[in-house]
Parts: structure tokens; sequence; C-alpha cells
């Protein structure tokens, strides 16, 4: 499964980015508890999909388990070390089509927040 958080995309199906001990761990966890861990997380670093891939990749896998619906988020941070009540969080379901072209752009390094938004989020449309 590909995974979009916020402009990179990661392939869930290869290893698990969890030890099965910590899957256990994390099976009580709820969905309102991985988006307020997702909002810590990128409050306190804003790039976190791009300054820690295996950080980031453990939070896609944690919402894609939780909502196997949703295969793309996003954490709109407005600043690093900000309050996490400020960071904006959203979920989508992509098609299979858009979200392999997605990754075929990352891939490729062509894929950037620019690109994400105008394919995804639609928050810099005015």
């Amino acid at each position: 499964m590909l995974f979009l958080l916020n402009d990179v995309v990661f392939d869930l199906d290869e290893a698990s980015p969890v030890s099965a001990a910590d899957a256990r761990r994390f099976e009580r966890l709820g969905f309102d508890y991985v988006l307020e861990l997702g909002c810590e997380l990128f409050a306190e670093d804003p790039m976190m999909h791009r300054t820690d891939p295996g950080r980031a990749r453990r939070l896609a896998w944690l919402i894609a388990d939780r909502s196997p619906e949703v295969n793309a988020a996003l954490f709109a941070a407005p600043e690093a070390n900000c309050n996490p009540d400020l960071v904006e969080p959203r979920f989508c379901a992509l098609p299979d089509t858009v979200i392999r072209q997605l990754g075929q752009h990352d891939r490729k390094g062509k894929l950037d927040a620019v690109a994400a938004d105008r394919a995804v989020w639609n928050r810099m449309a005015a």
C-alpha cells in the first residue's frame, strides 16, 4: 500500500516499519491518539517527513492501520516547535492511479509540497 504523507509517498508493503512487539503495543491506540501524535510530531518538526523518514513512515503505518480507507495525510504546521493545536491535519482516500502516479513522481524527485498540494490538498488555491 502506498501512503502520501505531506509530500512523500511511502510504500507500507515493504518490511513492516514496526516490530511485532511494537505492533502489539500499538493495537490499543485509537485514531484520535494517532492524530494527536501526528500533530505533536509535526509541531516539533514540520519537515519530519523529510528529516526523519523512518518516524514518518511509522506514523503513516499507524494512520493506515487505524483507518484503512485513508492513504494520504497532511500535517501542516506553521513553524517548528509550535503548539500542536496549530497543526492542521487533513486526510483523504486517493484513487490507486493517483497515488501510484504521485509515487512515481516522488521516486523521480519531482514531488514537492507545491505538486502534492495541486494534486491532492488544494490549500494554495486562491
